[in-house]
């Protein structure tokens, strides 16, 4: 998908076009760093993507960019433990203000999918791995 430069994008030199791949790592970056999401869900490519060695930065989110606007969509695997609500509306005001403060687009929506609740590996069973690996080594 390929945007037009609105009006003041363009400068006496040229014209400024941001890709819309741009906004979508914005806000995949901006997702990451909220309290409580564990990682983000991007289906059956993006698992092959990173199975391959490559990181996608854009990993579960979508985006529709006009001139002067975006929406968004982020798909997230949530911690458990954590209130979902609060941390969905963490992921809508620090993408809302990631990408209008580096873009200067208006961001009307951004829309949390939660597709997942990752559990913590058990404690004991780390205790016990590290036990079993002194005791090999005597």
């Amino acid at each position: 998908m390929n945007i037009a430069a609105a009006d003041y994008d363009k400068t006496d030199i040229g014209t400024i076009q941001i890709a819309p791949e741009v906004i979508e790592v914005i806000a995949g970056l901006a997702t990451v760093e909220v309290p409580g999401v564990a990682g983000m869900s991007g289906g059956f490519g993006g698992g092959i993507a990173e199975l391959l060695g490559r990181k996608n930065l854009s990993k579960g989110v979508k985006v529709e960019v006009g001139q002067r606007e975006a929406a968004v969509d982020v798909s997230i695997i949530v911690e458990f433990g954590n209130r979902i609500p609060e941390v969905a509306g963490a992921i809508q005001r620090g993408v809302k203000q990631a990408i209008e403060s580096m873009t200067g687009l208006s961001v009307v929506e951004v829309n949390v999918h939660i597709h997942d609740v990752q559990f913590k590996a058990p404690e004991k069973q780390v205790a016990q791995d590290e036990e079993t690996a002194v005791q090999r080594v005597k």
